[in-house]
């Protein structure tokens, strides 16, 4: 009796003992998958960081103000970008306020190396500040 016992015991170990190994080997294949799955996940992410960065890398190059397509367009289109095209080249650079009036003028003459901040004042007309501007200027 003590026989069949042992032999039942041991034929329990080894069918507990299968067990716990098909059980073991569907963890791994499981554990495996995941593994697979994340590397692709990966790989696929890597692929768009890459993307990204290339397209950082574009806008970088473009600048704040677009590409020279997008910005000519936009410059030829507002008349009040041409007017400050033509100050800047003659000289005169207009500074806005916090509200975005012009507030106040820079002028440079190169010729003589000088420069005058004049303060935009209501007050006055156009024509007085006009003729300031060229008086400076020359």
């Amino acid at each position: 009796m003590s026989q069949q016992h042992n032999e039942t015991v041991s034929a329990q170990k080894s069918v507990d003992h299968a067990s716990q190994i098909v059980e073991l080997d569907t963890q791994k294949f499981r554990i495996a998958k995941a593994a697979s799955d994340l590397e692709i996940e990966g790989e696929r992410l890597e692929q768009e960081l890459d993307s990204l960065k290339n397209r950082l890398h574009e806008l970088d190059v473009q600048g704040v103000e677009g590409d020279d397509v997008v910005r000519a367009k936009r410059e030829a289109d507002d008349p009040t970008i041409l007017k400050l095209k033509v100050y800047r080249s003659l000289g005169i650079d207009a500074e806005t306020d916090h509200m975005g009036r012009y507030n106040r003028a820079v002028i440079r003459n190169n010729q003589k190396g000088d420069v005058h901040v004049v303060n935009i004042d209501p007050k006055f007309s156009n024509f007085f500040y006009s003729n300031y501007f060229w008086q400076s200027m020359l």
